[in-house]
């Protein structure tokens, strides 16, 4: 017997069960980013491994360590996509979508990542994306973190999630703040952890956010990024807060709030909860005024948001949010054999005048005991039996297998019965 083939390890299948709660969530994300006149666009999961090492960093971890990377037949480097904003841009760019325009832009789509798979974390994940190009004012970060809210307003989930914001102000500040603090830190290199003294050169900005707890210890006397802000940037996160509070919008400024990815610069936010153990980031990003130019492109601002869709859902059945579903409305079948040849005609005359209606066909011969209790077993809030009469018209009997909040409104069944005829 040949060996069973199984799933990549991080790579998951998404089976009929679990369907119906992402179909939820990713039509509720297309009704809202609708609501703000977002575009869909959608990007190859296969791009040149360039584009990602411009665009993130050479030195970051994702690229340095988790991207799936491979040379094609024709010795070009190629990457799956780790991430949406690079992909995003690099096709704004190719097709002139950014050139003198402003375009609002949404993705939804799998990201690759060779990382630990741990709950709500795979190897292949998904991420909804929002990306707004050619805006620089505060109006635009402030419309970008309220289209998130409203999603958690539409979910039923804003009381579990923390809006955490932070500015990188510009490139100049940003660098003079850098060398701040990696002056500071060389001074405890000895009590760094690893990964630590490995970013003091590299990508010092990321240390903020180390998990060690003695590093964090040395951080508390560590120099301030907000310290070192710009009056252009100061001014900038100034105007983004109060146009939050008038929206009613609560935030937390967290200065060791950097993201992991090098082309960020002044707003950075993410959406934290506490409902998922230690994957609290549910929604992430900010402005990069620099990556459309760094590209290729003309210099262009822009800002946006990822949010991972296996968090999202972890997160919505943790708190019970995800609506019920019905697979079957009505289940048909036949009484004897000569209605068994009319039965799949009798299914498609109750698709087409009930259109909404998921209907499911019965088959197989079992006597009608058993096709009841298959009926019964499949979900199905009623049951069609179908037979002939001695004339051979069609004749029918409807059982209300089970009681459903969102039950289909049959005033009158016999009238269903009549309009099959």
């Amino acid at each position: 017997m040949a060996k069973t083939i199984q799933a990549i390890r991080g790579m998951n299948d998404i089976l009929p069960g679990q369907s119906p709660a992402w179909q939820y969530v990713e039509g509720v994300i297309r009704k809202v980013a609708a609501q703000y006149s977002y575009q869909e666009i959608r990007m190859p999961v296969l791009e040149s491994t360039e584009l990602f090492k411009r665009s993130i960093g050479e030195v970051t971890d994702i690229v340095e360590k988790e991207m799936y990377t491979f040379d094609d037949r024709n010795g070009d480097s190629l990457t799956l996509r780790p991430e949406g904003t690079a992909s995003c841009v690099r096709a704004g760019n190719e097709h002139g979508l950014l050139y003198n325009q402003t375009p609002r832009l949404w993705y939804m789509g799998p990201m690759f990542r060779h990382e630990r798979p741990q709950k709500g974390r795979y190897r292949q994940f998904h991420q909804f994306g929002i990306e707004a190009f050619g805006m620089d004012g505060p109006e635009i970060d402030a419309e970008v973190i309220l289209l998130s809210a409203r999603l958690w307003q539409e979910f039923g989930i804003a009381e579990q999630l923390e809006l955490q914001i932070n500015s990188l102000a510009s490139n100049e500040a940003r660098g003079r703040y850098r060398d701040a603090l990696r002056d500071y830190l060389r001074q405890h290199e000895e009590a760094l952890d690893e990964d630590s003294k490995r970013r003091l050169d590299s990508n010092v900005l990321r240390i903020l956010d180390s998990k060690s707890p003695e590093t964090q210890a040395l951080l508390v006397d560590a120099p301030r990024l907000s310290d070192y802000w710009d009056e252009e940037s100061r001014a900038h996160f100034e105007g983004l807060t109060e146009r939050l509070a008038a929206a009613g919008v609560k935030c937390v400024l967290n200065e060791k709030l950097v993201r992991g990815l090098d082309y960020y610069n002044r707003t950075v936010f993410e959406w934290v909860t506490t409902e998922l153990g230690a994957q609290g980031t549910v929604c992430a990003g900010g402005r990069y005024d620099g990556l459309v130019e760094q590209l290729g492109g003309k210099a262009t601002p822009a800002v946006g948001f990822a949010m991972g869709i296996e968090r999202l859902v972890l997160l919505l059945e943790s708190q019970d949010r995800i609506p019920s579903v019905t697979a079957v409305d009505l289940y048909l079948m036949a009484g004897d054999e000569r209605a068994e040849l009319k039965l799949p005609a009798v299914a498609e005359k109750v698709r087409d005048k009930h259109p909404g209606l998921k209907v499911m066909l019965h088959s197989g011969t079992q006597n009608l005991k058993k096709k009841l209790m298959k009926a019964d077993k499949s979900g199905a809030t009623y049951a069609l039996i179908v037979d002939c009469d001695v004339n051979g018209r069609l004749e029918y009997q409807y059982k209300h297998l089970r009681k459903r909040d969102e039950d289909k409104n049959f005033t009158d069944l016999a009238e269903l019965a009549g309009l099959l005829d």
